[in-house]
């Protein structure tokens, strides 16, 4: 038996990366698992995982793929408010369309399927949501002002919404990774000048001198939504290989 067995998980941004690692991770650990994301992966690929397809800047499809989520599941007891994108650039590069665009996905877009989840979270007895946000919004990181100020929301949000639904009998917290290999920083490289070179300086920011694993993502939310996990609310869990607290001297 796992130790989510009987748990049922709806994990957005779940086709792929930290999503798709969190989504095994939960079924792994026993949970039935659906993911929502604009994207679904081919047949196969998700095994007996349900999935739910819907942009979450469209409140209307989000509502309704949580609903549709809700009725495959037969409830809903973990919600990880995973889907997000990335931005880059300092104060004077990002246009106000693009703020516009990265906060209602990053920001608003966990609001809208938060609050299509609630009515089945309060109806649980083991109701856990575990929202990602980043080493950014604790470390001024050169060339993220708008992924920052996106993600330190993220943070914020979930204090409050720990603050305003502990009554409810629903835990919320957050992970908080460092610099992770995902698709989105592959695609990143792939723009750079000198990919091996900038792959180098991001695994070299990271005390521990590699970038963060996906599944060490997943295996931290797999505890904050387990009822392991039941004294633990209004918190964020750091995986960043020590970015965050660390300031070691010279090398390691």
């Amino acid at each position: 038996m796992g130790t989510l067995t009987g748990l049922r998980a709806l994990v957005t941004g779940g086709a792929s990366g930290i999503g798709l690692a969190t989504a095994c991770h939960l079924s792994a650990g026993g949970a039935r698992v659906a993911i929502l994301d604009r994207t679904l992966p081919g047949d196969g690929e998700l095994g007996d995982m349900a999935s739910v397809c819907a942009d979450i800047t469209d409140d209307a499809a989000v509502r309704a793929a949580v609903e549709q989520a809700i009725g495959l599941l037969g409830g809903l007891d973990i919600l990880v408010n995973n889907a997000g994108i990335g931005a880059q650039g300092g104060v004077e590069d990002n246009r106000d369309d693009e703020w516009r665009h990265v906060l209602d996905v990053n920001v608003v877009g966990l609001i809208r399927v938060t609050r299509a989840a609630l009515p089945a979270l309060r109806a649980s007895a083991s109701a856990a949501i575990v929202n990602t946000s980043s080493i950014a919004a604790a470390a001024g990181l050169p060339q993220r002002v708008l992924y920052s100020a996106s993600k330190g929301a993220v943070l914020a949000v979930t204090r409050a919404m720990a603050a305003d639904l502990l009554a409810d009998g629903i835990r919320v917290n957050a992970v908080s990774p460092g610099t992770a290999d995902t698709p989105w920083i592959g695609r990143l490289l792939a723009t750079a000048d000198d990919p091996v070179a900038e792959r180098a300086a991001l695994e070299a920011r990271q005390p521990h001198g590699r970038l963060v694993r996906a599944d060490e993502v997943a295996a931290a939310i797999g505890y904050l939504a387990s009822p392991a996990a039941g004294s633990v609310t209004g918190t964020a869990l750091a995986v960043d290989g020590g970015m965050d607290g660390l300031r070691l001297r010279g090398k390691r």
